[in-house]
């Protein structure tokens, strides 16, 4: 019990490891008492699982422990995507628990636990569910049952009324989607079926081992995407992560384009397109050509801590046009407070469908509309130790400048965050949370600049 620790999105361990059969139970009984003790044995739980080895199986146990509590327990009946299950959380009324590793490597599994609000469970939540853990909970009554339900019909009705499907059809542009052996299979593909929208797919198969790979949809793990593309005159490709929360998006001419630039170039469109009023936010970590654009629209910003569990929160307080983060996630208002990369990319060709332009285009007309362009760079610095942690970010506080650049203003609210002199250009140093590991996060309106950065660094 003392490897279970909630991080930002749900505890992750490995299968056969630290994910076994007495941990999972006991998640399961915190999870039972948490939504006892808060909402009572009416309250519905739904479980999912994505493709990943043991998901099934464990999803399965979990539902039965629920049920012999006295829970109602709608298990999905087959794979599904983290965002279609929160949706169904908010629609059904109900809890939720998804069986998910996200992005991490294949060997991994996980549990996120999905309030009824939809999105990830706070502080607050988790410090319960950690609590009750080492708390006993049994049966509370005999009426629990286990029924199999199928969760996407009604998040297909509901991403119907989001985006203008009539729209896309209309656009012609080729659309690759690399099912990448993930949860998205079955749901971003049956949707354009749905709407009759002509796509080309590849690693259509669900596979435990993610064809060898990584289920996350980033360029090294994209590559059969990218050289698709580049052979397929006039395309644009679409991919997720392993449980369909990110995206990864590929242009015309076969790049990737950055998360922080998907979420400008949608800030504009359901601003302009779509008359949507309200505030961005993003986290501590993305990209000021955010704030460039937002300012130019008269769109508010509100910033938070870095994890889609602070976004989400704020998206529930502040109900904003465009939630984001990135690393790949993001949400819009009239939907769901947990990030969905499957209504992402049909956001971008919506808005490509609109403005009836290349995402290429979109993004040059971005670029001329924020007035200059970002670079951005990470790095992950390994310490001996965790102890190490506090004394580094009590030094970068205390900082007055980097190398040339003096340091104008300092931001604490998620480790250490420094905004220079040139107005341009920043510097973010936060630790993991689950290791002795420092991420150091760089942006300039220029690569010298960042590069200067990073040597000094």
């Amino acid at each position: 019990m003392g490897n279970i620790k909630f991080g930002t999105d749900g505890w992750r361990a490995i299968v056969g490891k630290d994910f076994n059969e007495d941990n999972v139970q006991t998640v399961t009984r915190a999870i039972g008492k948490y939504v006892f003790d808060n909402f009572g044995l009416e309250k519905k739980i739904i479980i999912g699982y994505d493709p990943r080895n043991m998901a099934f199986e464990f999803a399965s146990q979990t539902a039965e422990q629920l049920a012999e509590y006295g829970f109602e327990v709608l298990l999905s009946n087959k794979i599904i995507p983290t965002p279609v299950l929160a949706y169904n959380a908010k629609h059904l009324n109900a809890c939720a628990v998804m069986f998910t590793a996200s992005h991490n490597p294949p060997e991994y599994l996980g549990i996120k636990f999905i309030p009824d609000y939809a999105g990830p469970a706070t502080s607050d939540i988790t410090d319960e569910l950690m609590y009750n853990l080492s708390i006993p909970f049994k049966s509370q009554s005999d009426k629990g049952r286990v029924i199999k339900y199928n969760f996407s019909p009604d998040y297909f009705s509901h991403v119907a009324q989001l985006i203008n499907f009539a729209k896309i059809k209309g656009f012609f542009e080729n659309i690759i989607f690399d099912g990448l052996y993930a949860a998205s299979i079955g749901y971003f593909d049956k949707l354009l079926d749905i709407h009759g929208i002509e796509y080309e797919s590849i690693h259509m198969f669900h596979d435990v081992n993610f064809g060898g790979g990584m289920p996350e949809p980033k360029p090294k793990y994209l590559k059969d995407l990218i050289q698709k593309v580049k052979q397929t005159p006039n395309s644009i490709g679409f991919a997720n992560d392993g449980d369909s929360d990110r995206f990864g998006v590929i242009n015309e001419n076969g790049e990737y384009v950055s998360p922080n630039e998907i979420i400008a170039i949608l800030l504009m469109h359901l601003t302009k397109n779509k008359g949507f009023k309200g505030a961005l936010v993003k986290t501590v970590g993305a990209s000021l050509l955010l704030n460039k654009v937002a300012d130019k629209l008269g769109v508010d910003v509100i910033e938070t801590a870095v994890g889609f569990k602070h976004v989400g929160e704020a998206m529930r307080k502040y109900n904003p046009v465009i939630g984001g983060e990135e690393s790949g996630g993001l949400s819009i208002q009239g939907h769901i407070p947990e990030k969905d990369g499957i209504l992402a990319n049909l956001l971008i060709l919506e808005a490509m469908a609109y403005a009836n332009k290349s995402l290429v285009e979109l993004q040059k007309d971005l670029y001329n509309f924020a007035g200059c362009k970002f670079y951005n760079d990470r790095i992950d610095k390994k310490l001996d130790n965790i102890d190490e942690i506090k004394p580094v970010l009590e030094d970068y506080k205390n900082k007055k400048q980097i190398g040339n650049y003096k340091i104008k203003n300092i931001d604490t609210k998620d480790g250490v965050k420094l905004y220079f002199d040139d107005n341009t250009s920043w510097m973010l140093v936060r630790p993991s949370g689950t290791e002795p590991l420092l991420r150091i996060y760089f942006e300039s309106d220029s690569l010298e600049k960042l590069d200067e950065l990073r040597k000094t660094i």
